[in-house]
């Protein structure tokens, strides 16, 4: 009698304990939500695939985790975006590196003319150099991934740029650090954001603009300039980033950043290409709309490529007072774009 009085008091203590035991991921049955702001309007390319990193990260993670896209800089403007991210406005943010200059002094090596060919090379250049240099111009944040858009050009509403000295003058919107190259090729740089280019344009303040192709057909660009100067032997990039709240991501469990972290690595390759899709389609954009799209001997490319190469070295002596290795960084891209190009 007593042992069936023991082994019953066993089994009872045995139920209630597995009663109280769930496990992790069965106890979490309230998601995860996150803010995630975001530079592009929500109809622009790179808004859509946020929105699906977004949403592949909540599929794999069974929906424990959702993350809300604020696009257009609703949430918080786009150079606030990094500080933002790390004040806890947003938990994630995508921006780019360029509107704080200064913020990001080894990352500015991609943004000088360097003759970039494509988004996917510069997306994966960008990732490459953060990987081996480790720069801690981060060290506030969590970096999901990183991306370059593709070749970018200078782009103007009344005036072709025939050759160089056609440039001469021109009030060309420019940010953060394109302002120098636009000088340096004898254009009078307006600082402006991308959301403000079109309406300068069409009244004039500004006469044109330098930015992929891109941003002919996805900020309707190409329905207010009407010549693309099509030089790739200074076609720049913009590094971009996106980022996550530290203690966010401390606060997430092991097995959900593992997920996050794999969906960051297939991203990196898709962003790139996403980049080359909408340059390809704006491209197309704007030759239906009739504007013209001007090319150059390799002698007046030369020549442009000379107007620009001051600034490797002023960036290589900016980089050294910053404290950064700026040349061994220049020359790791250059060797990579060779390879990848």
């Amino acid at each position: 009698m007593k042992l069936k009085n023991w082994i019953g008091g066993m089994l009872i203590v045995g139920l209630a304990a597995s009663l109280l035991y769930v496990s992790p991921a069965l106890a979490q049955t309230k998601p995860i939500e996150m803010t995630y702001s975001m530079h592009f309007v929500a109809s622009h390319q790179m808004a859509v695939f946020g929105k699906k990193w977004a949403d592949e990260v909540e599929k794999r993670t069974n929906g424990r985790v959702k993350i809300t896209l604020f696009p257009g800089g609703s949430l918080i403007p786009s150079p606030q975006a990094y500080d933002g991210v790390i004040k806890g406005i947003a938990d994630v943010a995508m921006s780019f590196q360029g509107f704080t200059r200064g913020r990001f002094p080894l990352t500015e090596v991609i943004d000088l003319p360097l003759a970039y060919k494509s988004g996917a090379s510069a997306t994966k250049i960008v990732n490459e150099l953060y990987e081996k240099f480790q720069p801690k111009e981060y060290a506030d944040v969590k970096v999901m991934y990183l991306h370059a858009h593709g070749p970018g050009f200078f782009h103007t509403k009344n005036k072709p740029i025939n050759k160089l000295e056609d440039l001469r003058g021109l009030k060309i919107r420019t940010s953060g650090s394109l302002a120098p190259i636009a000088a340096a090729l004898g254009a009078a740089p307006v600082a402006l954001p991308m959301g403000e280019t079109y309406d300068a344009i069409a009244r004039g303040v500004a006469e044109g603009t330098v930015a992929p192709y891109e941003a002919l057909e996805q900020w309707k660009l190409g329905e207010v300039v009407k010549y693309t100067a099509e030089c790739f032997s200074t076609a720049y990039s913009a590094a971009g980033f996106v980022a996550m709240n530290k203690s966010k991501w401390a606060s997430l469990s092991p097995d959900i950043q593992k997920i996050i972290e794999q969906v960051n690595k297939e991203w990196i390759p898709l962003t790139g290409k996403v980049w080359d899709d909408v340059d390809k389609s704006g491209r197309e954009f704007t030759l239906k709309r009739g504007n013209k799209i001007i090319s150059y001997s390799k002698e007046e490319e030369a020549r442009w490529a000379k107007a620009v190469e001051p600034l490797m070295g002023e960036y290589v002596n900016y980089a050294q007072k910053k404290g950064v290795p700026g040349e061994e960084a220049l020359n790791f891209i250059m060797g990579r774009m060779k390879q990848l190009q």
